[in-house]
């Protein structure tokens, strides 16, 4: 699980830089890789509930 939480750490940490990017410089291909990584990111947290919840019925 500590894997999975460093997983989600690296790609929002991804998504922001891209995010800021657009935001701030207006870059357009930096808005759809976070789109992208948001995606990525929402897998991540289901994996990380499903696992979240193995580990507390134990």
């Amino acid at each position: 699980m500590k894997e999975l939480v460093e997983k989600v750490a690296a790609l929002y940490a991804d998504f922001s830089k891209d995010a800021n990017a657009q935001i701030e410089n207006g870059n357009k291909a930096a808005g759809t890789r976070a789109r992208k990584t948001s995606l990525e990111i929402e897998k991540a947290m289901k994996e990380f509930r499903k696992a979240s919840l193995e580990a507390s019925k134990k």
